[in-house]
This record gives C-alpha cells, sequence and structure tokens, in this order.
C-alpha cells in the first residue's frame, strides 16, 4: 500500500501540473485546496524539491512550481521517491533487491516469481502515467462547468 506520504506528494503535484507554466504556489494553498496537512505537505515539498522535481522561491511571489514539465514526470518516479521501490517484497524489487532470510532457492521461489509479476505490472503503469496524463483525466472527469440539462423522453 502506499503511504499518505506518497498520496500528499501525488495530489500536490498534480495540482502544481494545472497551474501555469512558471507560476509559484504557496505551500499554504496546496494545502488548504487540497485539504492536507500544511506542515507535513512542507516537508513532502522540500523533498520532492531536493529530488529535483521542484523548484521553490522564497518571498512575495514565492512558493513551489514544477522543476520539469508535467509530461516529464511520472507516478513511479513520484512513488519511489517518496516511499521506495514499488516491490511488495525486498527479494521481487529491482531499485531496493534483499534477499529473504527464510528463502533457500530464489530461482524456484513460486512467491517471489508472482510478486516479480505484480511488481512489473505496477511498475509498468506508474512509469507510464505522467502528471499530465492523470491531471487531463482528472479534468475530463469534472465535466463541463455548466452541465447540459438531461431530456426527457416521453
Amino acid at each position: 500500500m502506499l503511504t499518505q506520504k506518497a498520496k500528499y506528494g501525488l495530489k500536490a503535484l498534480l495540482m502544481l501540473a494545472q497551474q501555469e507554466p512558471g507560476e509559484f504556489t504557496l505551500v499554504a494553498e496546496i494545502a488548504a485546496r487540497q485539504k492536507l496537512p500544511r506542515k507535513y505537505l512542507e516537508l513532502i515539498l522540500l523533498e520532492l524539491r531536493k529530488q529535483g522535481f521542484l523548484h521553490s522561491q522564497r518571498g512575495k511571489n514565492g512558493g513551489f512550481r514544477l522543476a520539469k514539465r508535467p509530461d516529464e514526470i511520472t507516478f513511479g518516479q513520484i512513488i519511489r521517491v517518496l516511499d521506495g521501490p514499488l516491490a511488495p517484497f525486498p527479494c521481487a524489487s529491482l531499485t531496493g533487491y534483499r534477499k529473504c532470510e527464510d528463502c533457500t532457492d530464489e530461482q524456484v521461489c513460486a512467491v517471489r516469481k508472482q510478486m516479480r509479476r505484480v511488481r512489473d505490472a505496477m511498475a509498468a503503469i506508474l512509469d507510464s502515467t505522467t502528471l499530465a496524463d492523470a491531471a487531463a483525466e482528472g479534468l475530463a472527469q469534472e465535466g463541463p462547468a455548466d452541465p447540459v440539462p438531461a431530456i426527457a423522453l416521453a
């Protein structure tokens, strides 16, 4: 399961992806609009800045903005930075591999093989889904601002 940290990071970055390019947004505004705890969000955003996903600026017109275009940032990248490897078990991970202490032969371990399949499927989706993709999908699901009235069929 993903942590709240990853969920909050994704929500914040999705919001920033929908801002005008180059526009800075205050942490307080992100937190208020996304209904996230401000102090915790600030720590998450600082970590994402340190990893090169965000730029920050102090002062009156300061805040955070994306350091890359939304179509260059994937969900997989963000989750790995905030939560670590995608695999459910360390022995199934590509980036955080660790042999299981109770495993006698990894080559024939059915659990490891299935968890590798799970990891590969997750990675395929998360590594091919960009902030731009998700932002566009979210906007499409919100629908038009003024809904078209339903026509009664008589």
